[in-house]
């Protein structure tokens, strides 16, 4: 039998008892031999199936150097485009509705007490990339906002959020130049709302490619996997693009829904 089906077979084999339940998270993975076609003699297969695991999500390197080791399932993230409606409607809403539940705990299922959130903000420059996407004069000053947000349980966040706001936007609630005030109940269209703007709509566009070593590591991300990549624009009711974010979403645990309403005939 060819090398190539050998660890084929071996990798199908490990992820059918990694699935069924057979093998546990934290349990060892053979190095070479005790899995199904492993046994086939050939350390080579066994090392290219664990490698396809690997880069699927299943497996990663045990503590203390324990070889490989079965991975915990990450909880997954569904992104889907009426979200942004769901959080406009919110904006009006009582605060206690804005601090029972956000766009993160749709996403995945989870309760407030369940996630660990962090912000970080500072005022920067726009570039000449930043000054494109927003509209506005190369210089300007802006409101950079870095979000991460993770289960309490896990390591890593779900995705990782560099947001920008116009800081002439703004500049009528300080309390949006301050992380302190992070979470905000409601989120980034509320923060708006308190200055006066309401979003007429949101542009999103989503490409993928092989993430940064930085990425990699704080996503906790095996060798093959890619991020998806959403640059999302709001826009207000003059035109303004009033933030302008870029989310980086890991590719082996997120998903991303698109439904699109039809006119009929």
């Amino acid at each position: 039998m060819a090398t190539g089906e050998v660890y084929e077979r071996v990798a199908e084999e490990l992820r059918r008892r990694i699935r069924d339940g057979e093998l546990a998270p934290g349990d060892p993975l053979p190095a070479q031999t005790g899995a199904g076609g492993a046994r086939d003699g050939d350390p080579s297969a066994v090392r290219r199936a664990l490698g396809l695991l690997r880069a699927e999500g299943l497996v990663e390197d045990g503590p203390g150097g324990r070889g490989d080791v079965v991975r915990a399932p990450r909880r997954p993230v569904r992104r889907s485009d009426d979200r942004h409606q769901w959080e406009k409607d919110r904006v009006r809403a009582g605060l206690d509705e804005r601090l029972s539940t956000g766009a993160t705990e749709r996403e995945t299922g989870l309760e407030v007490d369940d996630l660990v959130f962090s912000a970080a903000y500072r005022r920067v420059r726009a570039d000449a990339v930043l000054a494109r996407a927003l509209g506005v004069p190369e210089g300007a000053e802006l409101v950079e906002r870095l979000y991460r947000t993770r289960h309490r349980d896990e390591r890593d966040p779900f995705s990782l959020v560099r947001s920008y706001l116009v800081a002439e936007l703004v500049e009528g609630n300080p309390d949006l130049f301050d992380e302190a005030k992070e979470p905000w109940p409601g989120g980034t269209q509320s923060q708006l709302h308190t200055v006066g703007i309401e979003l007429d709509r949101v542009e999103e566009r989503v490409t993928a490619r092989p993430p940064t070593a930085e990425e990699a590591d704080e996503l906790g991300l095996g060798p093959g996997a890619a991020v998806m990549v959403v640059h999302k624009a709001s826009i207000d009711l003059r035109g303004r693009v009033a933030d302008w974010s870029e989310i980086i979403l890991p590719g082996d645990r997120a998903e991303a829904v698109f439904t699109t309403p039809l006119e009929r005939w």
